[in-house]
């Protein structure tokens, strides 16, 4: 049986998180919350919305904030803990449109294998730099994967099917901030999982909190383009080594 939910990483958004949590609540869904080691007052924010509408929301707090990476493990795992076939990760800042929600739900009962991923489409909002960093990662997934499959491997709105996202995450490295990402998705196409992608509206509200640190980040990102890169070359190298063996 298909039953999904929403997981939603959370760090320092208490001026959106009620938005985006009213956006989505007519979809019927149970949500599961994840305070990201949250400031006082947006967990104090989290803890209001859990206790007024918790018939659909479960707040899992992280007491030490980890990264955007470590908050959606820790939500994927809390949705499988808790019974849930789906988890339809969703970021907490509103940039996603819930008009494009429909179609992830209608995809993972048609096709409950799958991941699916949106790719998103831009509105006059994005800053041209995001543009940019995105194509250069969207070049080495293309590398690492030997294959142009993956359209965009950053998009923050898409559905994991829990069992086999929660197996990946406890078996395979993968990074803990804005690296996390595109890693599973590279590791989700090395294991021949099967993968759907849709187009998303995506904007990027002028008052918008970004939690991601220009150097910081994108040396992880280096970094895990680069561990990616050669977990390819030894893949390869396997698979050279098993063919001249026949």
């Amino acid at each position: 049986m298909v039953s999904p939910c929403f997981v939603i990483p959370v760090y320092n958004h208490e001026g959106a998180i009620a938005g985006t949590l009213a956006s989505l609540r007519d979809f019927g869904l149970p949500c599961v919350l994840v305070d990201d080691g949250c400031s006082p007052a947006c967990r104090t924010e989290l803890e209001r919305l859990a206790r007024e509408q918790g018939d659909w929301l479960h707040l899992v707090v992280r007491e030490k904030n980890g990264g955007k990476g470590a908050a959606v493990k820790t939500g994927l795992r809390a949705a499988c803990e808790l019974g849930f076939s789906h988890g339809i990760q969703v970021d907490a800042d509103g940039q996603h449109n819930p008009a494009d929600i429909p179609q992830f739900i209608r995809h993972c009962k048609a096709q409950p294998r799958a991941l699916v991923c949106g790719y998103p489409v831009y509105d006059r909002s994005v800053p041209t730099a995001r543009l940019l960093g995105r194509y250069l990662t969207h070049v080495w997934v293309w590398i690492n994967t030997l294959s142009l499959e993956i359209r965009d491997s950053m998009c923050g709105l898409r559905c994991y099917p829990l069992a086999s996202a929660v197996a990946l995450i406890d078996e395979e490295f993968t990074g803990d901030r804005m690296d996390f990402d595109p890693e599973i998705l590279v590791r989700w196409h090395w294991r021949g999982e099967p993968l759907l992608q849709v187009p998303v509206q995506v904007c990027y509200p002028a008052d918008g909190v970004s939690h991601f640190r220009g150097l910081e980040d994108n040396m992880l990102i280096s970094a895990m383009h680069t561990r990616l890169f050669f977990g390819m070359l030894a893949r390869q190298l396997r698979r050279l080594k098993s063919e001249t063996a026949l």
